[in-house]
């Protein structure tokens, strides 16, 4: 874990309600460091799925990789890079509602659209095997009349499915760095936590 600034002085109060403006100014300063910190957080949670016992013929890291850089090479803006990139960062603490999770991550920091696209990639992804299990693969279809329909469907198709290929020559995490920085930069400078 990053935790750069462990060592922070620390406010006295034990309420809020006893809160000096020193002890939140206190705060104020461990908050800006807590976003800043944001986007180091998020790389060192994406490497842990390397770890992510999925069965597939390549790791969930590998398998986010191949899905960023995909759209990358098809010329994708950053913020859906970076959503290609996190898609699925949620198995690692929530398996059962992954895309939730990584929604949820990205919501403050890009637009509705590519959020709704990720909340919904799992049912939209089930088109492409739910048969094999004897099941309806056709459950997004009660998403047709979202604007995001067909973006959720093209990301599906272009980006998530096919990228399970241990041929494929990912771009290294590294390289994705930089967008992840541009991301998640401090937006919340004028809030606070508390």
């Amino acid at each position: 874990m990053t935790g750069k600034n462990t060592k922070l002085r620390r406010a006295d109060f034990t309420t809020l309600q006893t809160a000096t403006p020193e002890d939140l100014t206190i705060v104020r300063k461990a908050e800006a460091a807590l976003f800043d910190e944001l986007p180091g957080r998020i790389i060192e949670h994406l490497q842990l799925l390397e770890f992510v016992p999925n069965g597939h013929p390549i790791t969930q890291l590998e398998h986010s990789l191949q899905a960023a850089t995909r759209a990358h090479q098809d010329g994708r803006d950053e913020e859906y890079v970076v959503c290609a990139l996190l898609h699925d960062v949620g198995d690692i603490l929530c398996p059962h509602s992954h895309a939730d999770f990584a929604a949820m991550l990205l919501k403050p920091f890009v637009s509705e659209s590519l959020c709704w696209m990720i909340e919904k990639h799992t049912i939209f992804q089930k088109k492409y095997y739910f048969d094999t299990l004897g099941r309806d693969p056709n459950e997004r279809e009660k998403y047709r009349d979202s604007p995001y329909f067909d973006m959720t469907v093209e990301f599906c198709e272009r980006y998530d499915q096919c990228s399970f290929d241990p041929d494929f020559r990912s771009l290294p995490l590294e390289s994705f760095y930089p967008m992840v920085e541009r991301i998640f930069q401090n937006k919340y400078q004028d809030q606070s936590l508390i």
